[in-house]
């Protein structure tokens, strides 16, 4: 129990990682000289990228829905792991995992949010450009999350009578 203890840890510890890397790096979208988040893009100049806002024809209420579920996504997986390792020492067997299965749907419901808004806004009609590996992170968490917390639910211990 204590090997599938700490696998289950490191899943949840390996979901919030790929999480805050595809939140914080900027790599969602990708041309040859232009690399963009969801908070600015960096243009290579002259050998060098340097920083610039966002283009003006980005929608700002799904930019901002797109950077707001990210974070969630962060914070909610971040708080399910607090509460994985709070639950193994003070719950009963029947109630343990089932908060953190929630923290980890909603933070599996955050990032698939954002990814598929992001997908089905931005960069529609570009053709001179592909998907990032922030981009790809953000996809893969998601299968991380929804598996972390299919696992929290399926181990649920029913108490013993």
């Amino acid at each position: 129990m204590l090997v599938l203890l700490a696998g289950i840890f490191l899943l949840h510890l390996t979901s919030i990682i790929l999480l805050l890397v595809a939140t914080i790096d900027n790599a969602w979208w990708m041309t040859k000289t232009v690399s963009t988040d969801v908070w600015a893009r960096w243009i290579l100049t002259n050998g060098t990228w340097s920083s610039n806002d966002l283009p003006g024809q980005y929608p700002q209420e799904y930019l901002q829905a797109v950077q707001a579920s990210s974070i969630l996504a962060c914070i909610f997986s971040s708080l399910g792991l607090f509460v994985f390792v709070g639950q193994l020492f003070t719950l009963s067997k029947g109630q343990r995992f089932t908060f953190s299965g929630i923290f980890q749907l909603l933070a599996c419901l955050c990032i698939m949010i954002a990814a598929s808004i992001y997908t089905d806004i931005f960069h529609k009609n570009e053709s001179n450009g592909w998907y990032g590996h922030s981009f790809i992170l953000a996809w893969i968490s998601f299968a991380f999350t929804f598996i972390s917390s299919i696992i929290y639910f399926v181990l649920r211990k029913k108490t013993a009578n």
